[in-house]
């Protein structure tokens, strides 16, 4: 945990999960087609062991779709993924040292370093939210229920809904299960936490409690953060490093200071003039 009197958004130092100290994610020359659509368009861009990067821009830009890559919910058209240090999106092919598209085997495998938090919850409505925290771990991951269990109830805790373990998730209001989710995700111990508009879904009142939330796990933790959400205010707080996605591309990248006090493009600059405009 950092030291109470470091900043929220201080950038880390270079840590060990990427291979010699490199950075964790890196995206090498990556495009992703939709048909005739480009969504991403040779994207460069990489984060390090213990970052927290927010992705900002409009509707359509591309940024979802670079969490949905990571998931391994879609497939990259060109260009490489890296993780660690190893090709994520592609595969050693036998001895030659070429590179071949994933398969699902390997990706299984991989993508247990990574946990998701989407805009809706997707919890599993049958079971209660312990059982709803400890499904992964057990079952993916085999490590013994006793421990998933204790894990679970720790960070139940984390997220305030130690009273709601026995809970089904139609008894919970939609920031606690969203809260929940939280608690599920962070239960695989992955190195990396993607968050997908994680508030857009709740009513207001209900999205400064899930927020508060995310803050605690950033201060509280070294976890790798990759975050889309519309919420600035957030952003501002909890980031390292902003990046202005417009059209696949990245706009602008910066700190959080730089970019919501002094943006350099136009393009930033309107629009963060429309988000803000609209309360955002």
């Amino acid at each position: 945990m950092p030291p109470s009197d470091t900043p929220t958004n201080a950038r880390p130092q270079g840590g060990g999960a990427g291979a010699g100290g490199g950075p964790l994610i890196v995206f090498d020359q990556v495009v992703k087609r939709f048909g005739d659509l480009t969504v991403l368009d040779h994207l460069d861009f990489s984060v390090d062991p213990g970052e927290r990067v927010t992705l900002i821009g409009p509707s359509g830009s591309g940024k979802t779709t670079i969490l949905r890559l990571l998931m391994t919910l879609e497939k990259v058209t060109e260009g490489v993924i890296r993780v660690g240090g190893e090709p994520f999106s592609h595969m050693p092919r036998g001895g030659s040292g070429g590179l071949v598209p994933a398969g699902e085997s390997y990706l299984r495998e991989r993508r247990k370093r990574i946990g998701m938090v989407f805009q809706q919850f997707n919890l599993f409505p049958n079971m209660t939210v312990r059982q709803n925290v400890i499904e992964a771990p057990v079952h993916v991951l085999g490590i013994p229920k006793e421990e998933a269990n204790a894990k679970a109830e720790q960070l139940l805790d984390l997220v305030g809904l130690a009273d709601k373990v026995d809970a089904h998730p139609t008894q919970l209001s939609g920031g606690q299960q969203q809260r929940v989710a939280i608690a599920r995700a962070l239960a695989m111990s992955p190195e990396i936490l993607l968050l997908d508009e994680v508030t857009s879904a709740l009513d207001p009142e209900l999205v400064a409690g899930v927020l508060d939330v995310l803050r605690e796990v950033a201060e509280s933790t070294d976890i790798t953060m990759l975050c889309v959400t519309h919420e600035m205010g957030f952003a501002r707080d909890v980031s390292h490093r902003v990046l202005m996605f417009d059209q696949g591309q990245i706009a602008e990248e910066g700190t959080p200071d730089q970019i919501f006090g002094d943006p350099q493009e136009e393009r930033t600059r309107s629009f963060l003039r429309s988000v803000l405009d609209n309360g955002v």
